[in-house]
């Protein structure tokens, strides 16, 4: 007799802020015995990859209102309605324990029709603002869990605190202890989201370029640059004899982040949550255009622990970043009280927090 194992459906995509924890919870209910699938759109799939292989993926027809010209914008409805028809056609032939979406609009036809069939619901926001579709089911869904904490809530929606779940590649991480810079090299890593990420590109060379010799002479840096900024940034460390790695994107966050000293990054939940599991001292930088600036949001208890220095956008220079850089890199003691501050504030027991969420509501 063929035991059937209990099955979750989780529908995220669009971004890397929404798929990384939606792969935690996948790598985690995988581990206690269930069956995944990931229901999720072409942006999504390009995240799907890094996904455990005995996860089913599948990508579904949605849309934003956010890009294209007026003909894609009107056809919006549409390609969500045929979501919608075919997540119900899928659901009905292999009806899921439960539903749960971590944002964006890959969200909408999994949660519509777990909706209409009355399958348990839970949605995960990762930000301090919640996002316009999870927003949109918060009031119809049996549990939200919030990764960033407070998270603005709409009236009458109460969240339960979980945490961001990170990947595996970053649980690895948790606990190697941080050294604060000493005479020997001192890495120092940059990293920004998918969007607005330009910005670092622009202040962060000039930053840095601009720092004593003794501490120029001894960097070891890795940042990463947009496909169209990579040449500029790389000539520019080139001419002033910085040692620096340059790319759109690393695959292996988690090592550079524990062997840094400092990490320059956006405020996106899942950079924040990979900084605090690891634990590293930083310098954050919110991206100003964020819907709601929710990466504001998310940044706030950081900085009011004194973990991390924020600097607005409104505010950031080349000048102001160098001061700050400056002050971590030449205060071991500081530093290391921030690395301190931080690691308290992580969870790296999220996804288990959320996995335990998905048990009780097919209880």
């Amino acid at each position: 007799m063929t035991v059937k194992l209990p099955y979750c459906l989780i529908a995220a995509g669009g971004t890397g802020g929404h798929m990384f924890p939606a792969q935690a919870l996948a790598e985690t209910l995988l581990a206690r015995g269930w069956r995944v699938k990931l229901s999720t759109d072409e942006r999504g799939a390009r995240y799907a990859s890094a996904f455990p292989d005995n996860v089913v993926r599948e990508v579904v027809s949605s849309a934003t209102t956010a890009r294209g010209g007026a003909a894609a914008k009107l056809a919006v409805p549409f390609r969500i309605s045929q979501g919608v028809m075919a997540a119900l056609r899928a659901m009905k032939q292999d009806r899921p324990a439960i539903v749960v979406g971590f944002g964006g609009y890959p969200t909408i036809p999994a949660m519509s029709a777990a909706l209409a069939l009355r399958i348990p619901r839970m949605i995960h926001e990762q930000n301090g603002v919640m996002g316009r579709v999870n927003t949109a089911f918060a009031r119809y869904v049996n549990k939200v869990a919030c990764g960033t904490w407070p998270t603005q809530l709409p009236t009458g929606v109460e969240g339960t605190h979980t945490g961001n779940p990170v990947r595996q590649s970053v649980l690895e991480q948790t606990g190697v202890p941080y050294a604060p810079a000493g005479d020997g090299p001192l890495n120092v890593l940059v990293i920004g989201g998918s969007q607005g990420a330009r910005v670092l590109s622009d202040v962060v060379p000039d930053a840095i370029i601009g720092l004593p010799e003794e501490i120029r002479a001894r960097l070891r840096l890795s940042q990463q640059a947009r496909a169209e900024d990579m040449e500029r940034v790389s000539v520019a460390y080139r001419q002033a004899g910085i040692a620096a790695e340059v790319k759109p994107f690393f695959d292996d966050v988690p090592r550079r982040l524990a062997e840094c000293q400092l990490v320059v990054s956006r405020a996106g939940a899942s950079s924040l949550a990979d900084i605090t599991v690891i634990g590293r001292p930083s310098i954050l930088i919110p991206f100003a255009a964020a819907t709601g600036d929710h990466q504001t949001a998310n940044a706030r208890s950081l900085g009011e622990s004194g973990a991390a220095m924020v600097l607005p956008e409104s505010v950031l220079d080349a000048e102001s970043l160098r001061r700050d850089m400056r002050e971590i890199l030449t205060d071991g003691s500081r530093a290391s009280n921030m690395a301190a501050a931080t690691l308290a504030l992580g969870r790296p027991d999220a996804a288990q927090r959320l996995a335990d969420l998905v048990t009780e509501l097919t209880a």
